[in-house]
């Protein structure tokens, strides 16, 4: 495989793309920091295919990235390639306001393969190729310029590998039936609203056990500016205001700017200066969260009660019998919460009881929430029983 020096040139680039545009695949990994900031700074990206591959210098001066992001998200002949790929698709999706497609995530090919749930790239690496990566260059700080070589070749080796690894994969995939097991993952993984932060929704992701309609309100406003706040100043969110903060002061809110200085979480500053005073306006322009958006009460974990929550670990016992004799992660075929959900009485909108999580999972996890499925020991080993309602016949188990 031919390696290129660091890109920083348009034209370089530009070529780059055009040759890679006639690929099947690219193999795409970015490098970023964002510690110190809202949005993630983009320091590297490496990409390549089969035959070449090279690290781009997004900070270079006058560089047009425009011929990549096109590859990108424009070319649907490409099949792009990532492993653990959501972050490298947030940084694609804030530059476009797209995805790359179509895609294919080695991490989520993995776990069909019997691999894990979360392989690491490293993992990955020796258990496909047998090679052991040099993680020396991992914490490196990306962003300082310039790059020596020792980053770039540890960079560049992301994809290098990952281009090896990819039609091994799906060889795999293919010669076991489970390519289709990957389709529903990946557009999960490849959803634009997926990373599209939407300020007035930013409430949801902290936690508050009130529900009175006017601490919600507050909530949700505190929450909506906090992010706007952070977009605008390109600062962590949680630098800004931690999220205990604003529950804490949605609940017991300040009644003049005064006594944002004495609010656990918040500087002495925050009494007298203007980002204090546009938060307390912010407060007291609060409305009560109306009832259309009131979260459900038992939003992810259902009243089962004793006998339910029997039921859902019966399920989750099942899951991992079917997990291992199908060699899959059992987190692809279903999730805790969609069992509590089963054993709850639910079931429309659940992927266990569609395509093939039906035939390798759901049928049976349904015959077992219904009663026509059991679980005995017979001579010591765990079997499922067919009850008087299905039938008289057992299916032992393998040990």
């Amino acid at each position: 495989m031919k390696i290129h020096p660091l890109i920083t040139d348009s034209q370089t680039l530009a070529d780059l793309c055009a040759r890679l545009a006639r690929s099947p695949f690219v193999a795409v990994d970015t490098e970023f920091m964002r510690e110190n900031t809202y949005w993630p700074e983009l320091c590297l990206i490496q990409i390549g295919d089969a035959e070449e591959a090279a690290a781009i210098d997004p900070k270079a001066k006058g560089l047009d990235m425009t011929p990549l992001m096109d590859l990108m998200v424009e070319n649907m002949d490409v099949l792009k390639v990532f492993h653990a790929g959501g972050q490298d698709l947030e940084i694609i999706h804030n530059i476009t306001g797209k995805t790359p497609y179509p895609l294919f995530d080695t991490q989520i090919a993995a776990m069909a393969l019997g691999m894990g749930e979360q392989i690491g790239y490293s993992n990955l690496v020796e258990s496909m190729v047998g090679v052991k990566l040099d993680k020396g260059a991992r914490f490196t700080d990306w962003a300082r310029r310039p790059l020596d070589k020792r980053q770039i070749d540890y960079a560049i080796g992301d994809v290098t590998y990952l281009a090896q690894i990819f039609p091994k994969m799906l060889g795999k995939l293919k010669r076991q039936g489970r390519g289709a097991w990957l389709d529903q993952e990946m557009e999960r993984l490849g959803d634009p609203a997926s990373y599209v932060n939407i300020p007035d929704l930013a409430w949801l992701r902290i936690k508050m056990p009130s529900r009175k309609p006017e601490v919600l309100g507050r909530l949700k406003a505190i929450a909506a500016w906090r992010e706007r706040e952070a977009q605008q100043k390109n600062l962590p969110r949680g630098r800004l205001i931690k999220d205990e903060t604003i529950a804490d002061i949605a609940a017991h809110p300040p009644v003049a700017q005064g006594d944002l200085g004495r609010v656990r979480g918040l500087s002495p500053s925050w009494a007298s200066n203007e980002i204090g005073a546009r938060l307390l306006k912010v407060i007291q322009d609060a409305t009560p969260l109306p009832d259309s958006e009131m979260p459900p009460r038992e939003d992810r974990k259902p009243g089962l009660g004793k006998d339910g929550a029997l039921v859902a670990d019966l399920l989750k016992l099942l899951l991992k019998i079917r997990a291992r004799d199908a060699d899959v992660a059992s987190k692809l075929i279903a999730r805790a919460d969609e069992l509590e959900l089963l054993a709850a009485g639910r079931r429309d909108g659940l992927s266990m009881l569609e395509g093939w999580r039906y035939e390798q999972f759901g049928r049976d996890a349904l015959d077992l929430v219904e009663g026509r499925l059991a679980f005995a020991v017979v001579n010591g080993k765990l079997t499922m029983t067919r009850t008087a309602l299905e039938s008289d016949l057992d299916h032992v188990i393998p040990g």
